[in-house]
């Protein structure tokens, strides 16, 4: 028996042979016409049974490489064994639970066993200000690079990502993320390999990656909820702490959710500095929580970091810090939905305390040194696609000695705090818009911000974090 596509052309062949052995002058204008819409419902027939081929062919290579993907749980170090959940909320945000969340983060796609999955997210800023943000300071605290205020005035590109992600084989799973910003700078935010199949609950992460200290500082930029990093993330991490470096995280086989890692680095990130030959930073933490009932779950949190510096440029350059950074971090996040249901309506609250201590030389001076700083935040979506929020932030430091008088670390009697609220409306998973408001006070001088944004997400894209 012929194809089903040569049985086609087959049959179109025979109709052309009886339409070119009869002279088409013999033929009536009722016969030819009949003849015509039989040729062309052939043809419609035959394109309609190649595409049904042709997507049957695919699925069949999709059930296939499917089958040779490694069974994984987890997407960024929070495994269990495939056997043993002890950490099985309901869910609710979109479906998302604390521990169902953290999973998925960077789960590899199953979709081709050979090609990585990309995804890419765009996003694009109009901002207003009542004073020049380039000029903001945050008395007491000697700032890096990245840490001035929420944007720039008028219309910016955003920072831009560009992701590839892939099961390398049944033990090893790959990402990399490329960041532009609006100058059109490009930067390896992440890259870096971690292990599928450890046993234990056991996972290894080694590259370029976001630290686990904090729980917004695992977040990339577009999965926040607010559109600036919060004061305390501004003044001592920089923003946002990522470094060079190896992970292992344990997560215990505990009724309850229980996690503990901890990171060796480079030391490239601020507040460390560059150099050094082997471990320049390292961190430990430990992450806890669990659904309270169908309607509540919660995630806690224990950070500490530690690294020394040696002649860190702050201040735009014009000073140097060189010692001991200690620092710990305690997080709270509750999240409510009812029945589990976040489609409706759903509520988070989010928060954070930093302590940091320094201990060195500051511009060749003894400096000794305690600041903390704290931030909370509370999201409603009160219904479908739009939700409605607030952040109040605020950090602190000590007096410094006479020597260090009008210096960054110089408070000027005054203590940087900042109030927020946004509107937001998602067109879907993959689209979202917000209008933020910001009476920053971080600086002696008030500045009234207005930040009109969108953040859009095409291609591959994991689920969030928790």
């Amino acid at each position: 028996m012929l194809p089903l596509r040569q049985r086609g052309s087959a049959v179109i062949a025979a109709v052309c042979s009886m339409m070119t052995a009869q002279p088409l002058f013999a033929m009536s204008e009722a016969e030819f016409s009949q003849l015509k819409q039989a040729v062309e419902q052939l043809k419609k027939k035959q394109d309609e049974d190649t595409r049904r081929i042709n997507e049957l062919e695919w699925q069949l290579k999709q059930a296939e490489a499917g089958a040779k993907q490694p069974v994984r749980s987890a997407g960024n170090g929070l495994e269990k064994s495939a056997s043993v959940d002890p950490f099985a909320p309901t869910g609710f945000a979109g479906g998302t639970s604390a521990a169902q969340g953290s999973r998925s983060a960077h789960a590899p796609q199953a979709g081709n066993s050979f090609n990585p999955a990309m995804g890419v997210t765009l996003m694009g800023t109009l901002g207003n200000f009542s004073r020049n943000p380039e000029a903001a300071t945050v008395p007491g605290f000697a700032l890096a690079d990245e840490s001035g205020s929420a944007g720039t005035q008028g219309f910016s590109l955003g920072e831009s990502e560009i992701s590839l992600s892939a099961n390398i084989d049944h033990r090893l799973y790959g990402q990399l993320t490329m960041s532009l910003d609006g100058g059109g700078a490009a930067e390896v935010e992440e890259a870096f390999i971690q292990t599928t199949s450890l046993p234990m609950g056991l996972t290894a992460k080694g590259g370029r990656f976001f630290s686990g200290i904090g729980y917004l500082n695992e977040q990339h930029l577009h999965a926040w909820d607010f559109l600036d990093a919060p004061l305390p993330y501004r003044a001592m991490l920089n923003g946002q702490l990522g470094d060079d470096g190896v992970q292992i995280r344990w997560t215990v086989p505990t009724s309850t959710f229980l996690q503990i890692g901890v990171e060796g680095f480079r030391g490239e990130g601020f507040p460390a500095t560059p150099g050094h030959n082997g471990l320049g930073a390292a961190s430990l933490f430990v992450k806890t929580g669990g659904d309270i009932d169908a309607s509540n779950s919660w995630l806690g949190s224990l950070a500490y970091y530690h690294t020394d510096a040696d002649a860190l440029s702050v201040s735009n350059g014009a000073d140097l810090f060189s010692g001991a950074t200690d620092m710990g971090i305690a997080g709270m996040v509750w999240k409510w939905a009812p029945d589990g249901n976040g489609a409706e309506r759903q509520f988070k609250w989010q928060s954070e305390f930093l302590l940091r201590r320094q201990d060195g030389l500051f511009n060749g001076l003894d400096y000794r040194g305690n600041q903390y700083g704290y931030y909370g935040q509370a999201l409603y979506q009160f219904m479908p696609q739009w939700s409605v929020g607030v952040r109040y932030d605020q950090v602190a430091a000590g007096d410094v000695s006479s020597p260090l008088a009008g210096t960054a670390l110089d408070t000027q009697g005054h203590t940087p705090h900042r109030s927020s609220a946004i509107l937001m409306y998602d067109t879907s998973e993959f689209g979202r818009f917000r209008l933020q408001y910001n009476q920053d006070d971080a600086s002696p001088s008030s500045n009234r911000e207005i930040l009109l944004n969108y953040t859009v997400s095409f291609g591959a894209h994991g689920a969030h974090a928790y």
